[in-house]
């Protein structure tokens, strides 16, 4: 279990969501809060978390059952699918809009956050369409979009695309306007990521620039939607060790209090959740926003002016109840019927699927995932190998753009062998990492320990009273391209034949070091 960043007296500790929630973006109903983020290729998509005070946050569901179009995500594609999303309330309904850059702009919508979601509606189709953001203007009852480029699918970036919206959300109602361009702006490169917001008479674009790993967040305003806009850095690194605080939300609290939340970019860990204290009066006379501490992000702070709620975080532990998974858990592409069966006991049980690529986890739409957490942490489950096919195996991976694994695998002799293998970012297939051992009772129990970096070392328990064994060097996890890695656990078996069996993990435990 990952702790709260509340640290009971008052204040909390950044970051206030310590896994990767990219590109974040925050609404208030209420007294209520919701946050949503990038899923990318993971299945279900578009996460929905839930917090009373900004700062303990639960996952309560996901709006996107299935990756859509539904033919194109049956095979993993890790940095593709849902781009960040944008989370609005109007006329009763919660929406979200994204951008896919291979597809266009698409929306979703609901009556209540936990659904029923629609399917998803195309808005404006295109490729290197990303971050998308609508805006409902109460003064004028006019809609707006605003949404920014993606290079590798367009060939352009560096600016913000404008356009009138048709009020039902449904379709665009021109042919669009930049409206911001970085090019024009001295210094500005790879500004992306827009939040559109209407505040003191002006129209506010939230926008970052200078990339996830190096830049800022800026503040873009104009008395008209289509500009000129002016523009101001209103958060930096600083002298902080928050590198490039990127890309968020603003919300304003019942009691008036101003909040952004955003991200910051921590290699394997992913895209971690900052909270930054923000204000529009005393400490800005000119009218512009102020985050953070004078601009720099804050480490610890006093908590929003909101009722106490008790500390939460996302869930990472599983029973797996009747065979059900937790929220927290997602596909690695679009699940089929069969991955994983209910039934009247507790654990989960993998259907250990067929495939010609069952050498390389990266490829393998039948992984379930989650977050990996942003401390050091020990990850333990408990595996039965219930198949009699050679060459079946299930196991506990962390997965990225390299991937290690331990777990077992039914050797051609009949036997049940304790194995741990790994692949390097180039490699094409895995190779063992450590001496593969007879499991006696076709069971182990297996622990990965990720200690600082993110370097990960692999052990196991056969339950024959020797106790906890080591497996293999230190396994530094990478993530991939734009996600963090991912812990999984997975059964499969070799391509051609009927049905192999499957595999049970029992008691998933995640506990910080």
């Amino acid at each position: 279990m990952i702790t709260s960043a509340d640290l009971g007296d008052g204040t909390y500790r950044n970051p206030v969501l310590n896994a990767d929630w990219s590109d974040p973006d925050v609404l208030r109903v209420g007294d209520d809060f919701y946050l949503t983020a990038s899923s990318f290729g993971r299945a279900p998509g578009l996460p929905l978390l839930h917090s009373r005070d900004l700062v303990n946050w639960t996952l309560v569901g996901h709006a996107l059952e299935r990756l859509w179009p539904a033919a194109e995500f049956t095979v993993p594609r890790h940095d593709c699918g849902v781009w960040a999303p944008s989370l609005r309330y109007h006329d009763d309904r919660f929406w979200i809009f994204w951008g896919d850059p291979d597809h266009g702009i698409f929306q979703v919508n609901a009556p209540a956050v936990r659904g029923p979601w629609t399917s998803p509606h195309l808005v404006k189709e295109g490729k290197g369409l990303i971050d998308a953001c609508p805006l409902w203007d109460e003064e004028t009852g006019e809609a707006y979009l605003v949404h920014a480029w993606a290079k590798s699918r367009s060939g352009v970036k560096n600016r913000l695309t404008g356009h009138r919206m048709h009020p039902e959300g449904t379709g665009l109602l021109d042919e669009g306007k930049v409206i911001v361009d970085g090019d024009r702006i001295p210094g500005w490169f790879t500004l992306e990521g827009p939040k559109l917001y209407r505040h003191d008479g002006w129209f506010w674009i939230l926008a970052p620039a200078g990339g996830v790993d190096t830049g800022w967040q800026g503040a873009f305003r104009s008395r008209d939607f289509f500009g000129p806009y002016e523009e101001r850095i209103v958060l930096e690194q600083g002298d902080t060790d928050v590198n490039g605080p990127h890309q968020g939300g603003w919300v304003r609290t019942s009691a008036g209090e101003d909040w952004f939340l955003h991200f910051q970019q921590r290699g394997p860990y992913g895209r971690v959740v900052h909270l930054q204290p923000m204000s529009w009066g005393a400490d800005s006379a000119d009218g512009w926003p102020v985050m953070g501490d004078a601009g720099a992000p804050v480490a610890v702070h006093r908590k929003p002016d909101l009722p106490v709620q008790s500390p939460a975080a996302p869930a990472t532990d599983d029973d797996f109840p009747g065979g059900r998974y937790g929220r927290q858990w997602q596909w690695t592409a679009n699940p089929h019927d069969g991955w994983a069966t209910q039934h009247s006991g507790d654990g989960l049980r993998l259907s250990c699927v067929r495939s010609a690529d069952a050498h390389d986890l990266r490829k393998l739409p039948n992984i379930l995932t989650q977050r990996l957490p942003g401390i050091a942490c020990e990850v333990e489950v408990d595996l039965r190998l219930d198949s009699e096919e050679p060459g079946a195996r299930a196991g506990l991976a962390l997965l990225g753009d390299s991937f290690g694994w331990i777990g077992l695998e039914r050797a051609h002799d009949g036997t049940v062998r304790l194995v741990h293998r790994f692949a390097e970012s180039v490699a094409e297939r895995e190779r063992d990492a450590g001496r593969p051992r007879v499991a006696p009772e076709g069971r182990a129990r297996l622990r990965i320990a990720i200690g600082a970096g993110a370097r990960c070392r692999f052990s196991y328990d056969l339950g024959a009273g020797d106790g906890w064994e080591s497996s293999g060097p230190v396994f530094a996890a990478t993530p991939w391209r734009w996600v963090g890695a991912l812990l999984g656990l997975f059964a499969l078996a070799p391509a051609d034949g009927g049905h192999a069996g499957a595999a049970t993990f029992t008691q998933f435990r995640v506990s910080s070091l």
